[in-house]
């Protein structure tokens, strides 16, 4: 009873001070971003949830040319002493520091921007051209559409309301252009 009081007292203090979901992430991930910027890397994403009876806080970061595993030991080890000091995590918790990953959902704007330039797949609800999916590298993003330049060249504009799911093609996936086998 005592460690489910103890609980409630830490969100409810954070809660007062206005740090509660995303919000709190924000200044987290703002307490971070300085150090990945000193090691090349690009935050693509942050999550803070419960996985059993711990928190995990997990940043999915990025570079050019691809995030090593001593990429993420390096960053970690700096990353706990840097949000130690912060004072902005109670719980006690787990960090972690990934890459996205080759098939990653993209979900948040910041994904989306991040994916420019990469070759992803698209389901939207409604058929285009009479197909419910649709793959191609992503040119640019908006808040009304996502640009897709496919196989053959040709651009395809993909309205945002229509999109049901995007996510990364990994490269063995990446569809050929029309002609070749």
């Amino acid at each position: 009873m005592g460690a489910a009081h103890f609980f409630l007292l830490n969100w409810s203090s954070r809660e007062r001070r206005g740090d509660t979901g995303e919000a709190w992430l924000t200044r987290v991930e703002a307490v971070v971003d300085p150090l990945l910027a000193s090691h090349g890397l690009n935050l693509v994403d942050a999550e803070w949830h419960r996985e059993g009876r711990r928190w995990v806080l997990r940043f999915f970061v990025d570079k050019p040319g691809g995030v090593s595993v001593g990429d993420c030991q390096a960053v970690s080890r700096e990353a706990g002493d840097v949000l130690d000091v912060s004072g902005l995590i109670e719980p006690a918790y787990d960090l972690e520091f990934s890459a996205p990953g080759l098939t990653r959902e993209l979900k948040k704007e910041r994904e989306y921007a991040w994916a420019v330039g990469k070759d992803v797949r698209c389901w939207v609800r409604e058929t285009m051209e009479g197909r419910t999916e649709l793959s191609g590298r992503l040119l640019a993003v908006t808040t009304a559409a996502l640009a897709l330049e496919e196989p053959d060249g040709g651009t395809q504009e993909v309205p945002r309301s229509l999109v049901t799911k995007a996510r990364l093609l990994p490269p063995f996936d990446r569809p050929k252009p029309a002609g070749r086998k």
